[in-house]
């Protein structure tokens, strides 16, 4: 039985697209090494860690794993130029203090002429000028450096029983979920979550695809739910804002996708 990634719907095997909504159906095989039912584009086993492609092995995705770590280069440290002696200050020409003021004219006592005060002319209405005080605005740019900045979007999941929002890798094209194992470590780790012990520590996986994210049972053993309905292993449903993903039965792990 193949569900949809779309509506959910239960096809039967073989069947290349949903009976309900006509979506091309995901393609399955099995694994070479355990025989779980797996993806056709899966790189690994998520039940036993196999590598998938051409000449893979159990050891080679861990390899894979650390391959994909990146690495930072080391630091350049480059000699400073010497440091240029400042040119001399000029020296202010001195004052001399010797030249003699000139002597102070006596007052004057004769009484001073009358003034003809002359009444201003008629002002005429003009617009007032701009102060000088007033801060002129720039218009704002959303432009850096001559380019435009565009805002990146962030995928994250809230687990409902605690309130804690996990942000996703944005550097990663499959995030595993589950905890600790030496076979796939998980990107995810849910053991310090209330009732981790029924999550698988191979649980699930979740693919970034563009802007679209997938998620996928890879042979947990209590199983993922999808709005409470089950998501059959090698199957992957496409996420949406405000799904509801349960880690096991009970919907005692849960979690919500988030875009923002």
């Amino acid at each position: 039985m193949i569900v949809c990634p779309n509506c959910n719907h239960q096809n039967p095997d073989g069947a290349v697209q949903c009976e309900a909504c006509y979506t091309p159906l995901p393609a399955t095989t099995s694994c070479p090494n355990c025989g779980t039912s797996v993806q056709t584009d899966a790189s690994f086993c998520g039940q036993c860690g196999f590598d998938l492609r051409p000449g893979g092995s159990i050891t080679g995705a861990a390899e894979t794993v650390a391959a994909a770590i990146p690495t930072v280069a080391p630091t350049v440290q480059v000699p400073l130029p010497d440091p240029v002696a400042p040119a001399p200050l000029v020296q202010p020409d001195s004052v001399s203090m010797s030249s003699p003021l000139p002597d102070p004219q006596p007052p004057s006592t004769s009484p001073p002429a009358p003034t003809r005060v002359t009444p201003p002319p008629m002002a005429q209405e003009s617009e007032p000028a701009p102060s000088s005080n007033v801060p002129t605005v720039a218009p704002s740019s959303f432009a850096f450096g001559g380019k435009t900045q565009l805002q990146q979007q962030t995928a994250g999941l809230l687990h409902v029983q605690t309130q804690k929002t996990i942000e996703l890798p944005q550097n990663l094209s499959i995030i595993h979920l589950g905890k600790p194992n030496d076979q796939i470590p998980p990107d995810i780790d849910v053991s310090g979550f209330p009732h981790s012990e029924i999550v698988s520590r191979v649980h699930a996986d979740i693919r970034v695809e563009g802007d679209s994210y997938y998620i996928e049972d890879v042979g947990s053993a209590n199983g993922t739910y999808i709005n409470h309905t089950p998501l059959p292993t090698g199957n992957r449903h496409r996420l949406r804002p405000g799904d509801r993903i349960s880690l096991g039965k009970g919907d005692l792990v849960t979690f919500l996708f988030q875009l923002s």
